[in-house]
């Protein structure tokens, strides 16, 4: 995982009495642990210069025996575990929505709703259908379901590991991210009853997409030899965002 949630107030509560250095040692060991999503080497010296705290092993060993359990397989944390089993969770349900989704695409004439004779007939009465992704402002909205900042995150990160990585997840980025989100959860909500799941799924292939583009990838080089590189911010203005959907960025492949 290259991102994870982090609760200042849960954080603070439980780490007050623990030295400076204690603390660096635990965040650290924290992201060790979710960045590797596995248990901590059990040898104290290995963590310790693991995390670059050599000269402290005696504050790293502290942090373990307090915050971490020993088993067999080495040092465990509950908590991550568990943060680490959803996220796992959470992709592989992506995953099979866009399996899903692709599967659709590729045959048209598949549906999950069957025909009636109780259908009711189309008349001219009927309210046109709209053509626009998000509704004027006042319109009564169909129910959607709420961004998931950190999923797609991480199925960014997944998709698109030469990228630059997300390290600050300020309002005005999660500001980007919920507009595109609802964007996209209209527009899916049109043909069908949707979860999050569903999104995600059109996320994920939007990502691999992405990866199919030279110029977006740093694959292209500008007249004076450098190249660009997309990341997550800007690939979620909505200028940009339009442009990639419509694969006005991959003339270049």
């Amino acid at each position: 995982m290259h991102y994870y949630q982090f609760n200042i107030g849960d954080y603070v509560s439980h780490t007050r009495h623990l030295s400076p250095i204690e603390d660096i040692a635990y965040r650290r060991l924290l992201d060790a642990y979710y960045l590797s999503e596995r248990p901590l080497n059990s040898g104290i010296a290995v963590v310790a210069r693991q995390i670059g705290l050599k000269e402290h092993e005696p504050e790293v060993h502290e942090v373990l025996q307090e915050f971490f359990k020993l088993t067999e397989d080495g040092w465990i944390n509950t908590r991550a575990d568990k943060e680490i089993a959803h996220f796992k969770g959470k992709i592989e349900q992506a995953s099979r929505a866009g399996k899903a989704s692709a599967e659709r695409r590729s045959n048209p004439r598949s549906t999950d709703v069957q025909p009636t004779n109780n259908q009711q007939p189309i008349t001219n009465n009927q309210e046109p259908i709209k053509e626009y992704i998000c509704p004027p402002e006042g319109e009564l909205l169909a129910k959607i379901p709420d961004c998931q900042h950190s999923e797609v995150i991480s199925l960014y990160h997944q998709h698109l590991p030469t990228l630059r990585k997300v390290e600050v997840w300020n309002a005005a980025r999660q500001g980007y991210l919920r507009q595109r989100w609802r964007e996209v959860a209209e527009e899916l909500s049109k043909s069908q009853a949707i979860d999050s799941s569903n999104v995600l799924g059109w996320w994920g292939e939007f990502f691999q997409h992405v990866g199919k583009s030279k110029f977006l990838t740093g694959k292209v080089n500008s007249k004076d030899g450098r190249a660009f590189t997309a990341d997550l911010e800007w690939i979620l203005k909505p200028s940009n965002f339009a442009k990639i959907v419509e694969g006005k960025y991959h003339g270049t492949n």
